[in-house]
């Protein structure tokens, strides 16, 4: 195996790891609900994690603007500015925490009008996002840290804490509910504790391992440097708002055929959502690899860890193809035993199978531009993409339903492949 490809594998691996383990955090949290005897406390653990994820979701700049910029830095080896990446992300973070632990008076009831509660669900939502908005700091700055860890060409960390988090999430709360009572805010109270000790193990993994010092206040907040921090960031959050747009869209139109087709685009969703575990691994191992050639000035040695990322993604998705061909109805019923729901989603499931070759371009050139910081390129794609969504959703679903809507998702991964790897030729060429 070529070095490149160790290189590769080194770091994709763990970001795979992570990427199938921090889905058990909300998991766990609905699992222990699920025990209390009442429907009620699902609902509103649900709604709750969805409106927190929909909020940190926004703010996942944090981690990949800090990975490509310490990347580069690290490619450099210029220490001084690593260093100024984290405390400037680290900096951004608190600030972003603080404002949204003020604006929680109001952020709370738009949260649940928005999901249309009321009543005891309302209620018990509400106490559950009181006492996790709290949270906001850690989780925050856990994203800065992950982004800072994998720029410096290290996985692992991000993995770890992402075991700690899982753990100790599972262990307080069990204990807060089963043993003393505390319900819902018993969950909310472990997942916070958890989301904390993430947080500090994170600094103590940093201090550990690389000794980062403070610098000035004055390079902090250096006028032109401040002003690419936030250039940068500013795209990867426009592109998100993008990203959730599809994403929100998708899941709407699916709501409004009814409950069966609901039903059916949310397991076979599942099947993208376990390829970009994989797919993502990859992309972060793109965003270390290319910040740091970048950073060194290595040309060469970026094309052919460009080369070899690709590779890896037509490899990937060639087995995800595969096991999806070979094993989808096994699949499908490991996901649900509701036999209605399952007849259903044989209309549909070939949609499945195009999902790996439609998509891992986009994985893997995300990686590779948020490595060179190449941000605008991306945000551009992205907009882009999400016309090609929307064109092509209005013109197939009035006469094709949800095949309209699965065509017009596929057309989005693959326009989003298609102009990155355009604009990278023309960046090269």
């Amino acid at each position: 195996m070529r070095p490149v490809d160790r290189e590769i594998l080194k770091l994709a691996i763990p970001s795979i790891i992570t990427n199938i383990t921090t889905p058990l955090l909300a998991l766990m949290d609905v699992t222990i609900v699920g025990h209390m005897g009442d429907a009620s406390y699902i609902a509103a653990i649900a709604v709750g994690g969805t409106i927190f994820n929909m909020l940190y979701w926004l703010f996942g700049f944090l981690r990949m603007g800090t990975s490509g910029m310490s990347a580069q830095a690290c490619g450099a080896s210029d220490r001084r500015r690593t260093e100024l990446v984290l405390a400037r992300g680290l900096l951004v973070a608190i600030t972003i925490s603080v404002v949204m632990i003020m604006l929680s008076g109001l952020l709370r009831p738009m949260a649940l009008d928005l999901m249309e509660l009321s009543g005891t669900v309302r209620e018990m939502a509400g106490s559950y996002f009181s006492i996790l908005i709290w949270g906001a700091p850690a989780v925050l700055t856990t994203y800065t840290f992950s982004g800072w860890f994998i720029g410096l060409k290290n996985t692992k960390a991000p993995m770890l804490v992402s075991f700690v988090i899982n753990l100790s999430n599972i262990a307080v709360s069990l204990g807060l509910v089963f043993i003393f009572g505390m319900k819902i805010d018993g969950v909310a109270i472990g997942t916070l504790s958890a989301q904390w000790l993430g947080a500090i193990v994170c600094l103590i993994m940093a201090r550990l391992r690389y000794s980062p010092s403070l610098p000035p206040f004055s390079e902090i907040l250096r006028i032109e440097e401040i002003k690419r921090f936030f250039s940068i960031n500013a795209d990867i959050f426009l592109r998100t708002i993008c990203l959730i747009a599809v994403t929100v869209w998708f899941t709407r139109t699916g709501a409004g055929q009814g409950t069966l087709i609901l039903a059916v685009n949310t397991l076979l969703m599942q099947f993208f959502v376990f390829f970009s575990y994989f797919m993502d691994g990859f992309a972060f191992a793109g965003e270390s690899l290319s910040g740091n050639r970048l950073g060194a000035g290595d040309s060469a040695g970026l094309h052919h860890t460009v080369n070899a990322l690709i590779k890896w993604g037509t490899a990937t998705a060639s087995v995800f193809t595969v096991i999806y061909v070979l094993t989808g109805t096994e699949i499908l019923g490991l996901l649900s035993d509701d036999g209605d729901v399952i007849a259903a989603t044989e209309e549909f499931r070939n949609w499945v199978i195009v999902i790996p070759f439609a998509g891992f371009l986009a994985f893997t050139w995300d990686g590779i531009f948020i490595g060179l910081t190449a941000t605008r390129a991306m945000l551009m794609s992205m907009i882009v993409a999400t016309i090609v969504f929307f064109v092509s959703y209005t013109l197939l679903f009035p006469f094709m339903g949800n095949h309209g809507l699965w065509t017009a998702f596929i057309l989005y991964l693959l326009s989003r492949g298609i102009i990155l790897s355009l604009l990278y030729r023309k960046r090269t060429v």
